[in-house]
């Protein structure tokens, strides 16, 4: 594994993205993270799993720098393991739970959303949300979906149209995260409630956990292709294609001036 990281307990597994500082998202750690949640809930030994980041880095989201470079091949094959990889996260059936370490925009948050439960540092200056129209890039259908389960259609549908990226506190406020701790304490809640999850009987709680997302599962897209097709096809509109290039070097030289101190 290249961009993950990961630790056995017992009978569960930390999942810990390790890609650069921040965790940006690339098609590499997309094929990483399919196979280890496909072979965790094949493996009847793993009861669950934590999806971790690093100190101060859930996940920034998409890598736009290498993402950018992407022909139109690779593009779509990014955006279908994406999907697909969003769906086998919503409809896996163990406990997952995210340690959300610090920032958690657009791709981070996609993430955080499949999961049961999410323990977020504490701290403002963390953010965490949906915020794809922002960056001009196509949200799908599913994803609003997620985003309305955790907190309700109204919120949901309000912040998706901004593009808002919610503060930890916000998060917290509006049941997008289920607790804040310090930062050095994020992943220990995340193992104290995954162990009081592997306490029930194993098929009790999967079949719970299969009823209480029936209305969200039942409508899911599940053809992967389909669901983010549109977001593929306006990647390459020009004027979308401008101000993401624009953005890209913005950050990049950012990021040369910030080495150069």
């Amino acid at each position: 594994m290249n961009t993950l990281q990961l630790t056995r307990r017992q009978d569960y597994i930390i999942v810990q993205m390790h890609r650069g500082k921040v965790n940006a998202i690339n098609y590499e750690m997309v094929q990483e993270l399919r196979q280890v949640i496909k072979d965790i809930e094949n493996d009847p030994a793993i009861k669950g799993a934590i999806l971790s980041g690093q100190p101060h880095y859930f996940s920034a989201g998409l890598d736009l720098i290498e993402l950018i470079r992407y022909d139109h091949t690779q593009i779509n094959d990014f955006f279908e393991a994406f999907g697909s990889l969003y769906l086998e996260l919503v409809q896996f059936s163990k406990p997952l739970i995210a340690a959300i370490t610090g920032h958690s925009p657009a791709g981070g948050c996609v993430l955080a959303v499949t999961c049961d439960n999410r323990f977020m540092a504490t701290g403002d200056q963390y953010r965490i949300g949906l915020n794809e129209v922002a960056v001009n890039i196509q949200i799908s259908q599913n994803l609003t979906e997620a985003y309305a389960f955790w907190m309700g259609e109204g919120l949901a549908s309000r912040y998706i149209l901004e593009g808002k990226l919610l503060t930890a506190s916000e998060a917290l406020s509006a049941g997008l995260v289920d607790e804040l701790l310090p930062l050095e304490e994020v992943l220990s809640a995340a193992e104290n409630k995954m162990q009081h999850y592997l306490k029930a009987d194993t098929q009790i709680w999967r079949n719970t956990k299969n009823k209480l997302r029936k209305h969200w599962l039942d409508k899911l897209d599940l053809d992967a292709k389909n669901s983010l097709k549109e977001a593929a096809t306006l990647w390459w509109k020009p004027e979308i294609r401008t101000k993401l290039e624009a953005y890209v070097e913005s950050f990049s030289n950012k990021n040369k001036a910030a080495k150069q101190k």
